[in-house]
């Protein structure tokens, strides 16, 4: 059991048996990274090294590791995947001067390091990455239990509260005896863990805390803001149920704590859409004929979160459209295409694309989940009709044009689709569409097409620049040429010949030979 004293920035944690050591151990285990300083304090026989143990135990992924005691050797090492972890006693140390001759000061920053007795090391332990834990026998159970005071700085809070908070929503939800991975996360700052029982059942822990503000950019607000980027959880669970009253394949949600942003979601598995040939046609066809069956519906723009709480799908609007295609002119044209364009030359490039909005803006519009994509497409042949597609990561789904998914799915930003395949994605979708209503315009649809495809792979084309500029994320820049071509392949419409017009002139080097996208 966890008692949250947050006004003091303490946890104290009820550890009644060896179990409970463990889980908290691992719980702390998942949350450190190098520079991380975890200080036990307490008296002999308190528990500090049982704690210790288990930490590196669960950090060198090995539960048999014998981590002996650095009593008289002060300081143990590690190599693990984390990178190394140093485990320091420093009972025997006399004075703070003596942690010089033994190097441990030095090692702080590219360590994990978990230091029992800390208080001799005087003021030789950074305070801004440091964990205090301050164990002590639990009197009503004296044979095995512990209490663990915890607190951090300011750094520490958020992790803290979030790593307590998970494992309450964990145990709670009868998960306690579950192995806990990590997944693969995409570019967003969410993260995610696969819960495994013991009979094999799974199930994800979503980790999605309330978004922080960034700097306001325009209209007193931040970038998030204006795009109408999901700032809590909430928008991920409206949308979810509503997928779901429609009966789409979103995942069932077992628990949730909407204040620390923590869903426990059913696992629907890992076989997609694609294979080690490209997309699977089949797979691609039904998720157009899914978009179809959505966009015949009249969607509300309000859904439940929790009792007397709502969510409002915000409109896919001007400012968010043209905030979106900005990024290219702040972060491809000067970090890819080397070039800084002037004030006037970007008034043009707004002036033309509000032309284009007005367009798209005109017409009826839906849910537009805006990742429609094949990273977030699970295929579930268990089951059939539209259910057999498992959709993930619609929390910053907005009301938009019908078609903006569909060029999503068309213009997979991560995996090459043959144009001949984006043609069968639209002649699908076309033909579901007229079977519900038969004055469906798709030549009209398709011209909306191609200035939403224009208009996404422009926002991408800046993102994945931001990503290896601002964020340290390179590996996104291996996908730039079939974002590129993606682009090159709308401008070709008629609709989109002033906007080529202005490419051509002004980021020439877009339509410079290039070579092949590179395989997903």
């Amino acid at each position: 059991m966890t008692t949250d004293l947050s006004r003091t920035g303490q946890h104290r944690v009820l550890l009644p048996n060896e179990g409970a050591t463990a889980r908290l151990a691992a719980d702390l285990a998942g949350i450190l990274k190098p520079g991380d300083i975890l200080a036990l304090s307490g008296q002999l026989g308190a528990g500090k090294s049982a704690l210790a143990r288990a930490i590196l135990r669960e950090l060198a992924e090995d539960p048999a590791l014998e981590a002996p005691s650095p009593t008289f050797t002060l300081v143990q090492s590690y190599d693990t995947s984390r990178g190394p972890v140093l485990h320091a006693d420093l009972y025997r140390v006399r004075s703070p001067d003596e942690l010089d001759d033994i190097g441990l000061v030095e090692e702080l920053e590219r360590s994990i390091t978990l230091v029992e007795w800390p208080d001799r090391a005087g003021e030789r332990l950074p305070a801004g990455r440091r964990l205090d834990i301050i164990l002590d026998v639990d009197p009503d159970h004296p044979e095995t239990g512990r209490i663990a005071l915890l607190s951090g700085g300011v750094l520490w809070r958020q992790r803290l509260a979030i790593a307590l908070a998970s494992r309450a929503l964990i145990d709670g939800a009868g998960w306690t005896q579950a192995r806990r991975d990590f997944m693969q996360g995409d570019a967003s700052s969410r993260a995610y863990e696969r819960l495994t029982r013991p009979d094999g059942s799974c199930a994800v822990l979503m980790i999605s805390p309330p978004r922080p503000d960034g700097p306001a950019i325009r209209q007193g607000k931040p970038y998030s803001a204006l795009a109408h980027l999901a700032e809590t959880v909430d928008a991920f669970v409206a949308m979810d149920r509503g997928l779901r009253s429609l009966g789409y394949s979103a995942p069932e949600i077992y628990a949730q704590d909407l204040a620390n942003g923590l869903l426990l979601i059913e696992d629907l598995g890992s076989e997609g859409v694609v294979d080690g040939d490209g997309p699977i046609a089949e797979r691609y066809e039904a998720a157009a004929r899914l978009l179809a069956d959505m966009h015949r519906h009249t969607l509300p723009a309000i859904l439940p979160v929790a009792e007397g709480r709502d969510h409002v799908v915000p409109e896919y609007d001007r400012g968010a459209l043209a905030i979106e295609t900005e990024l290219i002119l702040e972060w491809y044209a000067p970090h890819i295409a080397g070039v800084t364009l002037p004030a006037v030359t970007q008034a043009e490039f707004a002036r033309i694309w509000n032309r284009l909005f007005d367009e798209v803006l005109s017409a009826p519009q839906s849910w537009t989940l805006r990742d429609f994509h094949s990273p977030n497409l699970i295929w579930l042949p268990q089951r059939s009709g539209h259910s057999r597609l498992g959709l993930i990561d619609f929390q910053d789904a907005v009301l938009g044009h019908p078609a903006y998914d569909l060029v999503s799915l068309g213009q997979d930003a991560r995996i090459d689709v043959p144009a001949a395949l984006e043609l069968r994605l639209l002649a699908a979708y076309g033909a579901a569409r007229r079977a519900d209503a038969p004055d469906f315009d798709l030549g009209a649809f398709a011209r909306a097409y191609a200035i939403l495809g224009a208009q996404r792979n422009t926002k991408i084309a800046g993102i994945f620049a931001r990503l290896d500029k601002r964020d340290g994320k390179p590996a996104y820049l291996r996908h730039l040429p079939r974002i590129e071509a993606y682009l090159r392949r709308n401008l070709d419409h008629p609709a989109l010949a002033e906007l080529k017009s202005w490419y051509e002139t002004h980021l020439p080097g877009l339509f410079a030979a290039r070579d092949a996208a590179p395989e997903a």
